[in-house]
Order: C-alpha cells, then structure tokens, then sequence
C-alpha cells in the first residue's frame, strides 16, 4: 500500500480523483516550472533586460524540452527545493550555453515554485467550480420533485416540528451557491503572479522587474500582486479557508443521510450501496461514509495549511514546505467529496412512507405540540399556552394517549384538524425548496 490511500491502486476506484490526479503529479510540477520560466525569459527579453533572441530561445525551449522529474531528487534534497536542479537540467538539455546563461535571470526558486502552483491551482479551481455547480443543479432538482413531501424536522437529534424532505435538501444545497460566488472573490488573491527576487526587492534586474512582473503575468494571465507574497500567504490562506467550508457543507450533507439510511429510519434509499463480507442483509451507505471522510481530511489539511500562513521575515522555508504537503491532498479529497456528492444527489430518493412514520414513530402525535401552543395563543397568553400544551404532552407519554385527543378534551372549540395537519405545519418549508431550486437552475 502507498503512503497514501488517495495514491493507492487498491482504492483507486474509491477514492482517487482522475481528473485531479494529474494536476499534481510530478510531471505536472515540472510542465509549469518549465512553463513559468519560458515566461519570465519572455517578458525579460521584451523589456530589454536579456537579449531578445535569448528570450525567444528560451521561450520556445521551455515548451519543447523534456526533464525527467527523478533527475531533480539529489537536488531538491540538498537544496530543499527541486528549482536549481531543475534550472540546470534545462541549460543543460537546451544545449547553447549562450542562450541557456539568461534562464532564471534574476528570479528565485520560490517565484518560479509559487508561479507554477497557481497555474495548476487555476485548473484546480475551475473542476471544483464546476463540481460544485453540478452538486448545486443536482440538489435544486431533487429539492423541487420534493418540496412538498412532510418529514420530521429534528433538533439535537429529537423530533421537533415538520419540514419537507425539498427544503432538507436546499439546505444541503444553498450554500454551494454562496462558495461559488466566495472561489470568485479569492481567484485574484490566489491566481497572482509571484517575481520578487530573492528577498521581494527584484534587485537584480535593474529596476525593470516591476515592468516585468506585469507582462509576465499578462502572458501566464494571471494577476500582478504589484508586490512580493512570498511571506504574505492570504492567498493560499483564502483558498483553504474556502475549501474548508465547502468541505464543511458536504460532510453536513453526508452525516444527515448516514442518520436518514440508519436502520429503523430509512427515510432515503441511496443509488448504490456496498455490501458486507459476512452479513447478507447489509447495503452500507458507501457514497456519504466516503464523503464524509474525504470532507474531514480536506479541512484537516485545510487547517494545516492556514497554519502554514505565518511566515518570518521575508522568506520562510519550513512555512512553505508546508504548503506543498497540504495542498495536493486538500484539493484531492475536497474534489473527491465533491465527485461522489453528484453521483449520491443524482441517485437517492426519499421513502415517503418511512417519512410519515417518522413524524409520528410513537403514535402520539407530539411533533404537533409547538403547533398546537401557538393555535392555544388565541385564546390566552402566549406563555401559558406552551405551559398547557407542555402538561398535556407530558400525559401522553405517560398515558401512551394522543395529543390530538388530550387537546380535544381540553380545548374542544379550537380547530384541532388543521394543527395537526403535517403538511400545513410546515411553514415556508417549501418556498424555500423551490427558491432554492430556481437559484440553482440560474447558475
């Protein structure tokens, strides 16, 4: 087994992320170093500071040369990061060592490492943007066919009042909307060029690196920080913040139906379930059990990464390392969540009959109490109502009696029939389903 399970050709089919995989394999580091130097030395070349034919060589050698990232290892371990070996290798293999000497011209191994991981992060972004639209779509979908189908709504894991399985689910959905628009107001901070030289002053190249800066990232289209980040992380620290809270909505949505499938409620019946080993009757809820795991793993990593935020002075090493270690696995298991939070949306159904017993699992109606307080207001004060409806609650637990009939005896003259009504006790329930569900269709 590898070091990790999200590397491991064991739980390949269950948790590796195909489409983000590659993004951060070692082949990809390379590609985007390679790609951020042939920018730079084209930038450079049209301000003047290295010959132009050196710019255009090196330009067009960054997108052709080939370096096989195990070359890199002896170097990155004796200098803690792979950039000057990797700065050698590509002189050495471009073979014109008059043009070659102007690579790197000026730039330090974090301008070019940082510069590569936006470029990466960029694509990152827009398959998790687009994951998240699809699980929005998905969820205002099944929101909508449901608006209206009663359920009971639980508080610290007790019966409280109706709600409908639609408005459950725009809960589970809306705040996917809200991420979308958050990724949005990030991307600049995150998606910034990095050239600041080797202690953020671009000192070595003869007050033109800020003219630089800006036409490199014009040519990578990214933005221009106007400055060095190589000791302000609110970038990297943004995004984790972001992934943490999308990861947050889908471990809520995966903890709500691994309770909504448990035995002796099944009020969901999911797509696709596994099996036991040993037990024939077993159709475990795989998709949220992943979900939910890969969701807490993302924000474990995400929190690292937040801690990684604080760097001294104006380079930090230990700081920034730990940023590699926690990004790769941060977007993987976020995308992975997000992945198996469609396939789960697209294919679960509710059980409407499971449901009607949930509103009412002891026969005594109490899921109508607060309901029923309320009508009572009409008649006196607010305050004695809930005190009278309490005391009547309390009888029928002990009497094993309806609420509906204790009501009946006591207050014949209100109009019980309506209070007990499930489907008019659910208040803006489905409004919100299908508000939720027309928000998601404008995506």
């Amino acid at each position: 087994m590898t070091a990790s399970p999200l590397d491991s050709a064991i739980f390949r089919g269950l948790l590796r992320d195909g489409e983000l995989a590659p993004l951060f394999s070692d082949t990809a580091v390379v590609r985007a170093f390679l790609i951020v130097e042939g920018a730079l030395a084209k930038a450079q070349g049209k301000v003047g500071l290295i010959p132009e034919t050196a710019a255009a060589f090196i330009s067009r050698a960054a997108s052709e040369v080939r370096i096989d990232p195990a070359e890199l290892s002896d170097g990155a371990a004796g200098s803690m990061v792979p950039i000057p070996a990797l700065v050698e290798a590509f002189r050495g293999a471009v073979k014109a060592p008059e043009h070659a000497a102007f690579i790197h011209w000026g730039a330090t191994s974090q301008d070019i490492w940082d510069t590569g991981l936006v470029l990466r992060l960029r694509r990152v972004a827009d398959i998790l943007s687009g994951r998240i639209r699809e699980a929005a779509k998905a969820a205002g979908e099944l929101a909508e066919r449901h608006a209206d189908l009663p359920m009971a709504g639980r508080t610290y894991g007790q019966i409280a009042t109706p709600t409908t399985f639609g408005a459950v689910v725009a809960n589970w959905g809306a705040p996917h909307i809200r991420h979308i628009g958050r990724l949005d107001a990030l991307s600049p901070d995150l998606l910034a060029v990095s050239l600041s030289g080797a202690a953020g002053t671009l000192s070595a190249m003869d007050g033109m690196g800020p003219e630089v800066r800006s036409i490199m990232a014009e040519e990578l289209r990214l933005t221009d920080p106007g400055g060095t980040w190589h000791a302000r992380r609110e970038g990297p620290g943004a995004f984790a913040g972001w992934a943490a809270g999308v990861a947050g909505t889908l471990g809520k949505m995966a903890e709500d139906l691994l309770l909504l499938t448990q035995s002796g409620i099944g009020e969901v019946k999911l797509g696709e379930t596994g099996g036991s080993s040993t037990m024939p009757q077993k159709a475990n809820p795989v998709g949220p059990t992943v979900i939910l795991a890969m969701s807490r793993r993302a924000m474990s990593q995400a929190s690292f990464l937040q801690a990684a935020s604080i760097h001294r002075q104006e380079r930090d090493g230990a700081a920034w390392m730990m940023e590699w270690m926690a990004i790769p696995e941060m977007c993987l298991a976020l995308g992975r969540a997000l992945r198996m939070s469609v396939d789960v949306l697209t294919t679960l159904e509710p059980v409407p009959a499971a449901m009607e017993r949930g509103l009412d699992p002891e026969g005594l109606g109490l899921i109508h109490a607060e309901a029923l307080s309320f009508g009572l207001a009409a008649m006196m004060p607010r305050p004695k109502a809930k005190d009278a409806v309490e005391l009547i609650a309390r009888r029928a637990v002990a009497e094993g009696r309806r609420l509906f009939d204790l009501a009946s005896e006591s207050w014949p003259d209100l109009p019980l029939d309506d209070i007990f009504d499930a489907a008019r006790g659910t208040g803006t329930a489905g409004d919100e389903a299908r508000a939720f569900a027309e928000a998601a269709r404008a995506l």
